[in-house]
């Protein structure tokens, strides 16, 4: 597809419409990418430079057919196929084609979508550019069953909401009837084409997709520190590729064991959640190719569930429910030191920081970190842990810690900082099996110590170890210090940041910062970066359930339709799962189609709205996200905390709901209650919108 020089991407539209085509046309069209790969400059000819984005906008003629492209080398992305028959086209583009843009393509009409909350759905409907038909249909592999309803269908509107037929059946034939706005094209990721051999196969539907192209900075990222003595840390914001260049980094890992002679390399690839496995796996096919064999895609937590698998029982680990009850008995029976008063002394202190505070202190950080003695724990430091305790305080919790495992051992039960530690345990012991050429370790920032202990462990050599990370995403654990875990993770010199997010608009990231505020963890990373601008997100507040979900059922079916999306790419993220059991149920009631789940059944796939709770959204995106569900039980845990206790949680609240808001990439609505004294302690959360940055009308 390419010569020496130059190489092709492609936007998504594009490749859907290439895939249209008929054989014939189809092949014309590769031809003439072909001539384009060898030389993109203008020849006057079949090959124009055309006056708009300063002259960075180019047209190829193709029979009847106009390809649109920028170049810089050495890429050229292809934009759009549009089907003209007369030359006037190439001198003077519809304003509907370029979807409101100036000529230059640099300033744009803003309109203020909270239309989409406010107005009603519109009567009047978009006629279908050209029909929908058989060989249309066939082109694009549709299977047959969705046929005679896909072509029946004569509106834009009714094409994105027809039940019955999967999402991205309904995206990929609207791309191919629906002429898209350059604006919009701009905005598509550009994915590589590695040859014409690769276009064929994809339009016989033989292959999953092409990958990412990678921006200059990225690539470097992935390239960076091939043959360190050390690990190496990759930090970033939300949106700004980290898991991008860590899949990349995996290929550039073969090639130097390959280049050291090490003929069968093995390496590890740890994903955050299950959800992101497949995807992972699939990106790494496509990627790799046969040597995708080589790398093991797992989550950290099944790595360490099989090292310490004599340890882990057939039950399931404690709920925090258990881990409570647990904790309370565990108060009672414990072998405190000292006299009758000073033993009454420490029950009486251990109860003052609550039961709450205790599990995470338990769990968290004596078991998370794998501490092993009394006097490992009055050393430790405790970052991310607001409250100082006393010498005499950590003696009472050591003694808590012990009778804590030992009820835990009598009843068969284990938590998973116990698995990690285990795991982490048995791998210093060389008990790990065979290690690994090198280990990949993407969002480290939510494993705990212990987790992470264990993966060094299994990795070779210190320079096989390839961490990404983002302290402001971290949602769980009670915070630590890279030196702290492992005597191998020393970054010096090998420690770098992605700035530009490629996933929310400027406003989106901006207005999530803002709110994030105190709850930042690192901000030594200088300005932020961004790829795409975009509208105010917007701030509600309405007196009722009732309200609130009528209120989301206005917008998420509107969103959707003014980003040419079907109610798939929307996303409710919800502060608890009852809130969001029952926000799906209402939805579905006022004929919005919407489905709870939780991280464990996670299916991406599933048609219609996803109702998540916050947490469970870690590692996704959305282009529309609602986040609601704010009752006065969402954040019941936080009643039992106060002074230190209670600012480190509602701390690590607002960081989940950070992450939650930069799970949007165009549009997010944030609803909160009328009455926020309803929220209790965990009324601080709704503070913190900005009005410069946030939509905060009052028009619901």
């Amino acid at each position: 597809m390419s010569n020496d020089d130059w190489l092709i991407t492609m936007k998504p539209t594009f490749l859907t419409q290439l895939t249209a085509l008929p054989p014939k046309e189809s092949a014309q069209v590769q031809k003439k990418l072909e001539l384009l790969a060898n030389d993109p400059t203008p020849d006057a000819k079949v090959k124009k430079k055309l006056k708009y984005m300063d002259g960075a906008l180019h047209r190829l003629r193709s029979g009847n057919f106009r390809i649109f492209y920028t170049f810089e080398s050495p890429y050229i992305s292809v934009l759009t196929l549009v089907r003209r028959d007369d030359d006037t086209y190439d001198e003077e583009l519809p304003a509907e084609f370029l979807g409101g843009l100036n000529p230059d393509l640099k300033t744009k009409p803003k309109d203020d979508w909270s239309k989409w909350i406010t107005e009603p759905k519109k009567a009047k409907k978009t006629k279908l550019p050209a029909a929908i038909t058989e060989e249309l249909l066939e082109n694009l592999h549709v299977p047959g069953v969705y046929h005679d309803v896909l072509m029946a269908i004569t509106t834009e509107e009714d094409l994105l909401e027809v039940e019955g037929v999967p999402d991205e059946v309904l995206l990929q034939v609207h791309e191919a009837v629906v002429e898209k706005p350059l604006d919009e094209l701009l905005l598509q990721p550009d994915l590589v084409a590695p040859g014409a051999d690769d276009l064929l196969r994809y339009k016989k539907g033989e292959l999953l997709g092409f990958l990412l192209k990678l921006t200059p900075v990225q690539q470097k990222f992935v390239d960076w520190a091939k043959n360190a003595k050390g690990p190496t840390l990759l930090k970033g914001g939300p949106g700004t590729g980290k898991s991008t260049v860590a899949i990349y980094r995996a290929r550039t890992m073969l090639e130097v064991l390959r280049g050291k002679g090490v003929e069968e390399p093995r390496l590890l690839f740890t994903t955050y959640t299950k959800a992101l496995i497949e995807f992972t796996r699939q990106l790494l096919r496509s990627l790799l190719g046969a040597d995708e064999k080589y790398i093991e895609v797992r989550t950290a937590d099944s790595v360490a569930r099989q090292v310490a698998s004599r340890f882990v029982s057939g039950k399931k680990p404690l709920s925090f429910k258990e881990q409570r009850t647990f904790i309370k008995d565990a108060i009672q029976s414990a072998n405190y030191s000292g006299n009758a008063l000073e033993v009454k002394a420490q029950k009486l202190a251990l109860e003052r920081l609550g039961v709450n505070y205790l599990v995470e202190e338990v769990t968290g950080v004596i078991q998370a970190r794998g501490l092993e003695s009394l006097d490992d724990y009055l050393k430790a430091p405790r970052p991310g842990r607001k409250k100082r305790l006393k010498k005499t305080q950590r003696r009472a919790v050591w003694a808590l810690a012990l009778r804590f495992a030992e009820l835990l051992r009598q009843k068969q039960r284990y938590t998973w900082p116990q698995v990690r530690a285990n795991a982490a345990r048995i791998v210093a012991q060389g008990g790990g099996g065979n290690a690994y050429d090198g280990v990949i370790v993407d969002e480290a920032q939510d494993l705990d110590p212990s987790a992470i202990r264990m993966l060094v462990g299994l990795c070779k050599e210190p320079g096989g170890l390839f961490l990404t990370a983002d302290a402001n995403q971290s949602i769980y654990g009670a915070g630590f210090r890279w030196k702290h875990v492992h005597e191998s993770l020393k970054f010096a010199g090998r420690t770098s940041v992605l700035k530009a997010n490629h996933r929310s608009t400027r406003e989106l990231g901006e207005a999530a910062f803002s709110y994030l505020g105190m709850g930042m963890l690192d901000d030594e990373d200088g300005e932020r970066e961004y790829v795409h601008d975009g509208l105010l997100p917007a701030v509600r507040a309405v007196e009722s359930e009732s309200d609130e979900v009528a209120l989301l059922a206005r917008f998420l079916p509107a969103a959707a339709r003014g980003c040419s999306l079907t109610l798939g790419a929307c996303a409710v993220l919800t502060a608890s799962s009852d809130e969001g059991t029952r926000i799906a149920e209402d939805l579905n009631e006022r004929g919005v189609e919407a489905t709870f789940m939780k991280s464990s059944d996670l299916d991406l796939k599933k048609p219609g709205v996803k109702v998540l709770p916050l947490q469970a959204a870690k590692g996704l995106e959305f282009p529309v996200v609602a986040i609601a569900g704010f009752s006065s039980n969402a954040f019941n845990y936080l009643r039992f905390l106060d002074g230190d206790d209670l600012e480190e949680g509602l701390l690590k609240e607002r960081r989940t709901m950070f992450v939650a808001m930069t799970r949007a990439m165009r549009a997010l609505l944030v609803v909160l209650p009328f009455d926020t004294d309803q929220l209790g302690p965990a009324r601080p959360l709704v503070d913190g919108f900005d009005p410069e940055l946030w939509n905060m009308g009052d028009e619901a």
